[in-house]
């Protein structure tokens, strides 16, 4: 296998979106993708893209992917990395690929000085425990992920509690 990783772009688009939708088939909610593949190379062209991705290749065809962002720890004081996605067909997976795409996200870690490198795994799925484990991975049983999205996220921003920080237009 000749694997080569590297950074995805705005043409990569479509194959991250191809990913992210096989993800979400291997994670039991085939429904839930809403971003398009046009909306992916819109980010990935602008100043700031609110991702970044890595793509593995096998002899030029898509075999994986890493896609993550910048975090930052106030206790370390150090930027970090949140891994929001890693992803490898199971017809890959046995053959190194996830490995490899972590150990480059790593080496970006270090690279950058990150203090650390993050990222939340689904309780039911065994495979992944048991490869992030095998990793030297930690599981942060202690801690508790919470979200607000849609109309709970809304309301929460429609709600005026205490002084209200946003600039006010004069």
């Amino acid at each position: 296998m000749a694997l080569d990783i590297r950074p995805a772009g705005p043409d990569d688009a479509d194959t991250i979106h191809a990913f992210i939708v096989g993800l979400a088939v291997y994670e039991r909610a085939p429904d839930a993708v809403e971003v398009t593949p046009a909306e992916l190379r819109r980010q990935l062209q602008s100043a700031e893209p609110p991702f970044e991705c890595l793509l593995a290749f096998d002899a030029g065809r898509p075999v994986g992917f890493a896609l993550f962002f910048a975090t930052y720890s106030t206790w370390r004081g150090r930027a970090g990395i949140h891994l929001e996605d890693l992803f490898v067909p199971e017809v890959e997976r046995g053959r190194g690929i996830g490995t490899a795409l972590l150990q480059r996200l790593a080496a970006v870690a270090l690279e950058r000085g990150c203090a650390r490198l993050e990222w939340a795994v689904l309780d039911w799925n065994e495979p992944a425990l048991r490869f992030y484990r095998g990793l030297g991975a930690e599981a942060l049983d202690e801690w508790t992920t919470h979200r607000l999205s849609g109309t709970a996220l809304e309301a929460l921003a429609q709600t005026r509690g205490g002084s209200d920080s946003r600039p006010k237009s004069r």
